[in-house]
């Protein structure tokens, strides 16, 4: 003899305000047709000692012989778990996995919604942060101090901004901060504020103390700015004048400064970047990969390279611009144009040579990772590659798979189905590796060339090869060293029993085309 919803108490999940009970039939309730369902957004099911489930309902007439509604039946289900699960899911897409900050993409969503929905009164601000001293603490104490650096200063940038201001991790040691509805005067002011916390940081690692200290860009928001990669490139030119004045302080945006930044600054390699895309001046390299121990049958490897040729006819490592590419929105189109043109150039080798390469390796950025057309892309590519998809393997970083694991996990999930293999590249340098191991089912460890370099010399590195190297094998993952550069070197990675070898003493790189011969 109760009304519905006083047993069926719903509250909506993200105000806390109380809802009306699904309708049921109107011979049944009086309710007019077309009454809204509650349900329709998430919704919490409140029991009478005030526990609350995440809950589905669906309602159903119950009809007589006749056709006529003598009742209804009202089916809920507890979705708490499924609930949870997809929160969470939703977190680890949008947060940083380190610091537990807004990650980039999240961070540049929230700026596209600022900029799409005008300027209006409101005036509004963006600060970039780079740290001043991060390397030197990652050189001298290692990765986990590094890390632990960045966990430090993302809790004391959330303790410092309000609400309402959004705080996000860039990448690496840069950091950035969206002030909604402030002036530039008073950001500046705020942000100088933020400025003299970090510059009073002491960072404290074993028995070593060091000074914090950042260099920080600070950009309003406004009409000049067309979008959001004009309005980080404007921060970051920003936060450059600040380190080329000496580090250690804020700096205002100035437009008369943009042109010293794009004469000495990363935003001269954006502007190289445009103009080899425009004159097709890159070029495709390939370094050999070679197994270190006696196999049954030959076996030819290689990792495709990226080479630009510039004006003057010098050739620049992908180390030179990849940064600028990153920073600047612009990795998505170099990564697509190497598949692009790796996969038309194996087209045109010759049968047999196709038929000897066992492994040709392409390397994958983070914001790629991240993008979900590009991995449609990605799948068509395979689809039509001229190898077997076995003998395509794909290179993400450790960094980037770390900082976007779910979607990392979907692109190997979706292209091992076709037969793809894949390599964790430049394992060990983030230190936070073992963990992920088991969260992402690839086939080779590429140890850092950090730890290989100086292993010969240098004990922990040689423990942390061999480390690299014990765990793969128990995980059935094949191991390659980089940046083998010298004969010791080679001889204590097959001493240790790594599978492959990848360096200059090895095989240089040299023009993808040479493959073919």
């Amino acid at each position: 003899g109760r009304r519905l919803d006083e047993v069926f108490h719903l509250v909506s999940e993200a105000s806390g305000r109380r809802l009306d009970a699904p309708p049921l039939p109107p011979a049944i309730e009086g309710r007019r047709h077309g009454h809204r369902s509650p349900l329709m957004e998430p919704t919490l099911l409140v029991r009478r000692d005030g526990q609350r489930f995440a809950v589905e309902s669906t309602t159903a007439p119950i009809r007589d012989g006749e056709g006529r509604e003598t009742g209804a039946v009202l089916v809920f289900q507890d979705v708490s778990d499924q609930r949870l699960l997809a929160l969470q899911l939703a977190h680890q897409a949008s947060h940083d996995a380190l610091t537990g900050l807004l990650n980039r993409s999240a961070f540049d969503s929230f700026l596209e919604s600022l900029l799409a929905g005008g300027r209006g009164e409101a005036s509004h601000a963006l600060a970039y942060i780079d740290l001043d001293q991060f390397k030197v603490v990652n050189d001298t104490c290692g990765h986990f101090a590094g890390d632990e650096l960045l966990i430090q200063v993302a809790g004391l940038l959330r303790d410092l901004v309000r609400e309402k201001d959004v705080v996000a991790r860039l990448g690496g040691d840069e950091f950035g901060i969206l002030l909604p509805a402030c002036r530039l005067e008073e950001a500046e002011a705020r942000v100088r504020g933020f400025h003299e916390a970090l510059s009073a940081v002491r960072f404290t690692w074993q028995d070593t103390t060091f000074p914090l200290g950042a260099s920080v860009g600070v950009v309003p928001v406004d009409e000049r700015f067309a979008d959001r990669a004009d309005l980080l490139s404007a921060a970051d030119h920003a936060c450059y004048v600040a380190k080329e004045k000496g580090r250690g302080r804020v700096q205002v945006y100035q437009p008369e400064e943009a042109e010293f930044v794009r004469r000495t600054g990363e935003m001269e390699w954006v502007i190289r970047l445009q103009q080899t895309f425009d004159q097709q001046r890159f070029r495709l390299w390939a370094q050999e990969i070679r197994p270190l121990a006696p196999r049954r049958r030959p076996y030819f490897g290689c990792e495709l390279l990226l080479r630009m040729v510039g004006e003057d006819g010098r050739l620049h490592p992908s180390s030179d611009f990849v940064r600028a590419a990153e920073r600047y929105g612009l990795m998505q189109r170099v990564d697509r144009w190497v598949v692009e043109h790796a996969m038309a150039a194996l087209a045109r080798f010759p049968e047999p040579a196709r038929a000897r390469l066992d492994a040709c390796a392409i390397n994958l950025s983070a914001l790629s990772l991240s993008d979900e057309s590009f991995h449609d892309f990605l799948d068509e590519a395979v689809a039509r590659a001229p190898l077997p998809a076995a003998n395509l393997c794909f290179e993400i970083t450790e960094t980037a798979a770390v900082e976007n694991l779910p979607r990392a996990r979907r692109l190997l999930a979706r292209l091992r189905r076709r037969g793809c293999c894949f390599a964790l590249d430049d394992f060990g340098s983030g230190m936070a590796s073992y963990g992920y191991l088991k969260d992402l089912p690839v086939d080779y460890l590429k140890i850092a060339g950090t730890f290989v370099t100086d292993m010969v010399s240098d004990r922990l590195d040689r423990a942390m090869v061999e480390s690299i190297h014990q765990i793969g094998h128990l995980m059935g993952v094949a191991t390659v060293g980089e940046h083998v550069s010298s004969e010791p070197i080679h001889d204590l990675l097959v001493e240790i029993g790594v599978d492959y070898g990848q360096g200059n003493w090895i095989s240089p790189p040299r023009p993808l085309e040479e493959l073919a011969g």
